[in-house]
C-alpha cells in the first residue's frame, strides 16, 4: 500500500509541490471526515504475525553490564510517577513528590523523574510541592478512564488541570467514537484538547486493550497525531491488557513514519503493567531499534508507572555494591 508519505498525495490532490512543506497536505487530510478516512484506509496494513515475532525477538536483547547503570537511569528519567486512585491523599501526592526528585535518598546520582500523573484536584497539591524543581506536573483529564462525557465536560476538566498548574494533560480518546468509525470526531475532540493545552504538553491515550487490532492501534496513532498530541500513550492502566511490546512496535513505527513524513517528532508513553527493570530495557530496546536513538530522551519516551520505579533502583544498587537493597529500604510509591 506504500507509505503515509504515499497516501498523503494519494488523499490530497495530487503530488505536492517540489520541497513544499507537508502541512498543507496535512490540513487537506483532516479537512473533512472523508479524507481523513481515506487517508487512515490507506495506511499500510500491520503484519500481526511478524510485530509480534519482531517483538518477541528485540524482547531477548540483553545489555552489557557496563551499560546496565545508564538504562537504569535513563528509564528513571524517563518515569511518569503516577497515582491514580479514589483513595489518593494529599499527604500520598506530596510524598510521591518528594521522591520523586530524590528517588534514592541515599545517592544524590540517581537522576529525578520525568514527571508526577494525578488527578485534576491534586495537581495544585503536587505543583506546591514541586515549586520549580525539575519535575513536570502532569494531569490525567477528559473524563480519565473512560473518556465517557460531553466535550464540554471533558474541556472543562482539562481547564482545571491547567488552572492549577498541570505542565501536561494525559486525555483520552473516545474508544466507542474510534470503533464506530467516526475518526474526524475523535479528531475533533483531540483538536479542541491541544488548543485547551496552549503551551502544556499533550499526551493522547489510545486505550490499545480496547482497540482489538494493530490496524486500529496504528489508525488511532496517526489520527492523534495529526490532531496535534505531543505524545501518543497505550493505556490508562485501568484495562487488561495495558502496555505491550507488539503494541509499542506498531506506535513506534507510526511516530517514526509520522516523523519522516512531517517532521515532526511525536513522543510515545508506555504505560499499564510495566513493572520491571526488565521491562523497561526491552522497551528502552525497543525504542531505539524501531523509532530510533532520538527518541531515547525523556521528551519523547516516558514510562507511566507506579511499582517500576523501586525496581529501578533495586537494580541499580545491585550494579553499584553487587548486592540487592531490600524493598524495606526503599519508600512505598
Amino acid at each position: 500500500m506504500g507509505t503515509a508519505g504515499d497516501q498523503l498525495r494519494v488523499v490530497t490532490s495530487g503530488e505536492a509541490a517540489p520541497g513544499q512543506a507537508p502541512s498543507a497536505a496535512l490540513a487537506e487530510v483532516t479537512s473533512s471526515e472523508m479524507t481523513l478516512r481515506r487517508f487512515l484506509a490507506g495506511l499500510p496494513g500491520v503484519d500481526q504475525v511478524g510485530a509480534e515475532q519482531r517483538a518477541a525477538a528485540l524482547a531477548t536483547r540483553s545489555i552489557k553490564a557496563r551499560a546496565k547503570t545508564w538504562a537504569i537511569d535513563t528509564a528513571i528519567s524517563m518515569v511518569d510517577l503516577t497515582t491514580l486512585e479514589g483513595a489518593d491523599t494529599p499527604g500520598k501526592v506530596h510524598a510521591l513528590c518528594m521522591k520523586a526528585v530524590r528517588p534514592d535518598p541515599e545517592d544524590a546520582r540517581v537522576p529525578p523523574v520525568a514527571a508526577v500523573c494525578v488527578y485534576p484536584d491534586l495537581v495544585g497539591v503536587a505543583k506546591a510541592a514541586l515549586g520549580s524543581l525539575p519535575v513536570k506536573v502532569a494531569s490525567v483529564a477528559t473524563a480519565f478512564p473512560s473518556g465517557r462525557a460531553s466535550r464540554a465536560v471533558k474541556l472543562a476538566d482539562v481547564r482545571d488541570a491547567l488552572e492549577a498548574g498541570a505542565d501536561e494533560v494525559d486525555m483520552v480518546i473516545d474508544r466507542g467514537a474510534f470503533l464506530a468509525g467516526h475518526y474526524g470526531q475523535v479528531l475533533e475532540e483531540v483538536q479542541a484538547v491541544k488548543a485547551a493545552c496552549g503551551a502544556a504538553h499533550l499526551k493522547v491515550i489510545l486505550e490499545t486493550g480496547e482497540l482489538a487490532t494493530y490496524d486500529n492501534v496504528r489508525r488511532a496513532s496517526w489520527t492523534a497525531m495529526l490532531a496535534g498530541a505531543d505524545f501518543i500513550k497505550t493505556s490508562t492502566g485501568k484495562v487488561v491488557p495495558a502496555s505491550t511490546l507488539p503494541v509499542g512496535l506498531v506506535m513506534l513505527e507510526a511516530v517514526r513514519d509520522f516523523a519522516a513524513t512531517t517532521g515532526r517528532l511525536v513522543g510515545v508513553k508506555f504505560a499499564g503493567g510495566i513493572r520491571t527493570t526488565k521491562d523497561a530495557i526491552r522497551y528502552l530496546v525497543l525504542a531505539n531499534e524501531v523509532a530510533g536513538e532520538a527518541w531515547l530522551e525523556p521528551d519523547l519516551l516516558r514510562l507511566g508507572a507506579s511499582s517500576l520505579l523501586n525496581d529501578l533502583l533495586m537494580q541499580r544498587r545491585k550494579q553499584q555494591s553487587g548486592a540487592y537493597a531490600g524493598s524495606q529500604d526503599l519508600s512505598v510509591e
